[in-house]
């Protein structure tokens, strides 16, 4: 009796990766709209981009009082800032002669997700119709960084060995202490939302491209996805940008912050693309400590003491990141951010926004619209 013939294994379609031919950079910047009388959340997105007319340098986000800012292709921070500050300039003049006010932080600090309304389009139906109440949950707001890498081949190596200082990066942009006007006790209670939609938090330890050809296959095959933009890791691919995007951070309620953080990850990704090209083998940890790292920092911020490597040595945030802007000096003179990298040690000189947003609280006898007026108010173009 013969056996029945075997299947041959269905190869994943390849994913072509664009590959960028120098370390551009892109930045994709999240606000919310508020009433400067009440300090709630304002609906009128929608409105406010009808009448800043059609851009590719601003976009609608699932929730109607959400507008990102997004640059061209830049080539180093500085470049990217003043692309920003040119579209911000006109976007903030509409949206305060509508009586609003532009707000960034990773979440507000007292509004109510059941206030909110949904912008109307079909791919963010589905989605709150597949995650229900934690899609609607998900009142939050962030950063994105774009980074050019020349080849697939790269990119799932950086993306696992970035995971390193994922820790770092979300410890200096930590901006949701509150929800619902609670202290929630996290630096970063965003980064804990947001893991909860399906195919979000932190990327897999992939190394080959072929992996996440595997991996892309397997989710559409079982309906988890439709499209890869619905891959919503914390680091991930973008394939037709040839760029790796980082979205650990929290809202960022400032352009120097914002420039220095930015120029932060430029570096942190450059570097390891030329050790890749040296023929270095670039470090990475287990899952579990890139999962307790980004718990600890999301808990602790700048106050966090992270694993550093596979052998759980330890070390203060804060210490490590001396040691990582001295380590990289010489890639942001090659980019032209030197002076932008420099401020990031200002951020934990001076305190990261869930540290002053807490601070304000305080003084205010825990008013938390003295918050969003401090908010608003760190936005200086």
């Amino acid at each position: 009796m013969s056996s029945p013939a075997s299947k041959a294994p269905v190869r994943p379609q390849r994913i072509d990766f664009a590959g960028s031919p120098r370390p551009t950079i892109g930045v994709e910047w999240e606000f919310a709209l508020v009433d400067p009388e009440t300090r709630e959340l304002s609906n009128e997105a929608s409105e406010v981009i009808a009448e800043i007319g059609e851009s590719p340098h601003v976009h609608k986000e699932l929730l109607r009082n959400t507008v990102e800012v997004v640059t061209g292709i830049c080539d180093n921070s500085a470049e990217a800032m003043d692309d920003l500050r040119a579209t911000l300039g006109p976007a903030r003049r509409i949206v305060r002669a509508r009586g609003m006010e532009l707000f960034c932080a990773g979440t507000h600090p007292f509004a109510e997700w059941s206030a909110e309304q949904l912008t109307d389009a079909p791919r963010y139906a589905e989605l709150i119709k597949r995650t229900q109440w934690w899609g609607r949950q998900m009142l939050i707001w962030g950063v994105h960084v774009h980074v050019g890498v020349s080849s697939a081949h790269k990119v799932m190596p950086i993306i696992t060995s970035l995971l390193n200082q994922y820790p770092h990066l979300l410890a200096l942009s930590s901006s949701s202490p509150y929800w619902a006007g609670g202290d929630t006790g996290y630096a970063s209670n965003r980064a804990m939302m947001f893991q909860q939609l399906p195919t979000a938090g932190l990327p897999f330890h992939f190394q080959e491209w072929s992996q996440f050809e595997q991996f892309v296959h397997d989710q559409k095959k079982t309906g988890i996805i439709d499209h890869m933009n619905e891959i919503r890791w914390d680091i991930r691919p973008s394939p037709h940008l040839g760029t790796i995007e980082v979205r650990i951070f929290d809202g960022i309620s400032n352009i120097a912050e914002l420039g220095a953080l930015v120029a932060l990850t430029h570096c942190l990704i450059v570097d390891l693309d030329r050790r890749l090209d040296a023929g270095e083998h670039l470090p990475t940890m287990p899952p579990w400590h890139v999962q307790e790292n980004k718990w600890r920092a999301a808990r602790y911020g700048l106050d966090a003491v992270i694993i550093l490597d596979e052998d759980s040595n330890e070390r203060l945030v804060t210490e490590d990141l001396d040691d990582i802007l001295n380590r990289l000096e010489p890639v942001a003179q090659s980019l032209g951010c030197a002076d932008e990298l420099r401020q990031v040690a200002d951020i934990y000189a001076t305190g990261a926004s869930y540290q002053r947003q807490r601070r304000v609280a305080e003084e205010h006898d825990g008013d938390l619209r003295a918050v969003v007026d401090a908010l608003v108010s760190e936005l200086v173009l």
